[in-house]
């Protein structure tokens, strides 16, 4: 199984439990790990057999057009819901990084979900303790 990682895409969310701090879009670090086997892509060196890690960061990158959320929760949870609904990733690990506290470098929330929940992830193969 391959691993397809995007870093800390920066993105504009309107996002806040309050419509004060909705108002205004937010700076957001979003990390997507998708899971894929991506050995045909690997002898063929065709991107059809692959995920576009471009098309996967532009889906991203227009999430927020038009839309807000309460929670980053939410967010995260949806950003993993549209890799597993668009892509045929096998699984995908989300992280929502929020610039809310200033004493803190960031708030984060992270969610892992598999196309096939009878077979749990490994927590451990995310290098999650």
């Amino acid at each position: 199984m391959g691993r397809i990682s995007i870093v800390d895409l920066e993105v504009n969310c309107h996002v806040g439990v309050s419509d004060e701090e909705r108002a205004q879009a937010q700076r957001l670090l979003l990390t997507v790990v998708i899971d894929y086997d991506f050995s045909s892509a690997a002898v063929s060196d065709r991107l059809t057999k692959t995920i576009d890690y471009f098309d996967v960061s532009q889906r991203l990158l227009k999430l927020g057009d038009g839309r807000n959320w309460r929670l980053i929760e939410k967010l995260c949870t949806e950003v993993a819901d549209l890799i597993l609904n668009d892509y045929p990733a096998q699984s995908v690990m989300v992280e929502v990084k929020k610039f809310a506290i200033a004493q803190a470098r960031y708030v984060s929330v992270g969610l892992i979900k598999s196309r096939n929940a009878a077979a749990p992830l490994k927590r451990s193969a995310w290098g999650i303790p």
